[in-house]
């Protein structure tokens, strides 16, 4: 059963009570909320994936409450609670749902220890994932957006997760894909209008920021993994060429250690995890403006590849 499947106040009834729980990747989070726009959020972009049993374990309890005492209706606010405690400073009610979202990453960044996570979008061709690794405001999550409306499959636009086991497979986390300010109008012009984006929230900490939906045939792949093939890291240079050159593995591993959540937390383990990833893969920089000249870089990344 998906969470679509439920009826508006069924999905209000469980978000104001005991959770919504669903399914995202390899974890369970039970979501609740009474805030109307992350009821309409969630009904909104995660229509589409499966509710978890109630018998299933949940990984993470996410509760979006509204300010306390006269905040409730002064200036009103929104606040991440985790294990009965307020994680992050209160934000406008009208964050909310981005908060939400937010609030889903932390908890993975800061407690799974099954993968090795780094901040970073990866997209998946033909059995292959690019790790494509940036800081804010580099383009990843719009090149990342733009690539999987013009046929890559979407793991994540946030967290790479990868296996600790031998294989080093990158696991699908599959989340709402996070854009922001002018990348909202690229993408929507970009995709056609096949994009579907939540309600924007304005004067955030990262300026206007919405959420894409995935769209079902993502989801529908959701447990199928992938093996690390490219790290490419990402830029977007107005007016510029789309230039990929070559990156030495070594500094690629420096970098990518440097943007992974865990990697101090597992020591030798998320080492040899990452030097794995990093000796199977061709490490590049990457710099573009045009969206339809990066996916005939990426396409031919892939075509070599088969």
């Amino acid at each position: 059963m998906t969470v679509g499947l439920l009826a508006p106040a069924q999905l209000a009834g469980r978000m104001r009570r005991d959770g919504l729980r669903l399914r995202t990747g390899p974890f369970v989070f039970s979501l609740q909320s009474e805030i109307d726009s992350v009821q309409a959020g969630t009904a909104l972009l995660y229509g589409d994936y499966p509710l978890a049993d109630d018998t299933e374990f949940v990984d993470f309890e996410v509760t979006i409450a509204p300010g306390s005492g006269l905040r409730r209706w002064l200036q009103p606010q929104a606040r991440f609670i985790f294990d009965g405690r307020p994680v992050f400073e209160p934000m406008p009610h009208s964050h909310a749902f981005p908060l939400m979202e937010w609030a889903m990453n932390w908890c993975i960044a800061s407690h799974d220890l099954h993968h090795l996570t780094l901040h970073a979008a990866v997209i998946e061709r033909a059995g292959f994932a690019a790790i494509l690794p940036a800081p804010p405001g580099s383009g990843k999550s719009t090149l990342c957006a733009g690539l999987i409306h013009a046929g890559w499959r979407l793991l994540s636009d946030e967290m790479t997760l990868i296996s600790l086991r031998p294989d080093r497979q990158v696991t699908p986390l599959c989340r709402p894909v996070s854009l922001k300010n002018a990348s909202i109008e690229v993408i929507g012009h970009w995709s056609g209008g096949a994009a579907v984006f939540n309600r924007i929230a304005h004067e955030t900490a990262k300026g206007s920021v919405t959420h894409m939906k995935v769209a079902l045939p993502h989801l529908q792949r959701m447990a199928e993994p992938a093996m690390p093939r490219w790290v490419v890291f990402p830029r977007w240079q107005p007016a510029a060429p789309a230039t990929l050159q070559p990156r030495s593995r070594a500094g690629s591993l420096v970098e990518l250690a440097r943007n992974a959540f865990n990697f101090m937390a597992l020591g030798e383990t998320g080492f040899a995890a990452l030097a794995d990833v990093v000796e199977r893969c061709d490490c590049f920089d990457f710099s573009y403006s045009s969206l339809d000249d990066a996916v005939e870089v990426f396409d031919r990344l892939a075509r070599d590849a088969a």
